[in-house]
């Protein structure tokens, strides 16, 4: 069940057709339409009270002073709630949306009790699980991911268990784990990403620089090493770098970078 306030997304998806543009989706849409087996509404407490599960994934956008916007998941909070409170039987909530750690429970699962008037672990269940999805690609990633990451309040919760078994047909490693790991794992994860693509572009400007043609074989080469390159073997908080070869290989591309006028 699509639940959503703008009816925009909710009348589309009723009549079989994706209101986003993605490969895939309007195919994967249209048969969940056709057969039953997808609805979209605009009606929390028909959603709520027809469904083992809620999906949150809203917006966390960037407020002026950088911190993430939780005010859309804090009314929808409220919102699922008001309906928890009158439900029997037990319900799971999952945070997909981006948020800082420590959010699920000294913010969202407090919301979730003082407005249901229930504990969390006994009349409903709260999880974090980040989704790892590429625009134009979300589809296959969603189907294909590197890996299942799912944050719980306490190990082996009956919400973790929900929702693992809602993941059981898709083959990637699942992990259970605290919440707050689970909500810090996304921000390691984009970080990552904006740092890689930041080091491909400098190691371009430098190789240009340097009257290196093709910048991009030297990245091709680069990615061929998934010992050491593109492996955990580095990805371990502790001590910092050092040896006979990091340092001095480090101090030696940043003055190659002065000489040739490449800012660093």
């Amino acid at each position: 069940v699509g639940l959503d306030v703008d009816p925009r997304k909710v009348e589309p998806i009723r009549n079989g057709t994706s209101p986003i543009v993605e490969p895939g989706l309007p195919e994967l849409v249209k048969k969940g339409v056709d057969g039953g087996r997808l609805t979209a509404t605009d009606d929390y407490e028909a959603a709520v009270m027809g469904s083992d599960v809620s999906l949150v994934c809203v917006g966390t956008p960037s407020m002026e002073s950088g911190r993430p916007n939780l005010e859309y998941t804090k009314r929808v909070c409220q919102q699922l709630a008001d309906i928890i409170r009158r439900k029997d039987d037990f319900h799971v909530v999952v945070f997909r949306s981006t948020i800082p750690p420590g959010t699920v429970e000294t913010e969202l699962i407090p919301i979730l009790e003082s407005e249901s008037g229930k504990k969390e672990g006994e009349g409903f269940g709260v999880c974090f699980n980040p989704e790892f999805l590429r625009e134009a690609s979300a589809v296959k990633d969603f189907y294909n991911p590197p890996k299942i990451v799912i944050g719980e309040t306490t190990p082996g919760s009956l919400g973790g268990d929900v929702l693992a078994e809602l993941y059981s047909p898709i083959d990637a490693p699942t992990v259970r784990t605290e919440l707050r790991v689970s909500e810090m794992v996304k921000y390691a994860d984009n970080c990552f990403h904006a740092l890689k693509v930041c080091f491909a572009n400098e190691i371009g400007n430098l190789c240009k620089a340097l009257g290196i043609s093709d910048s991009h074989k030297v990245m091709e080469i680069f990615c061929l090493d998934t010992q050491l390159n593109l492996s955990p073997y580095y990805m371990k908080p502790g001590f910092a770098f050092g040896g006979s070869c990091l340092p001095k290989d480090l101090r030696a591309i940043v003055r190659m970078s002065a000489e040739t006028g490449v800012p660093c």
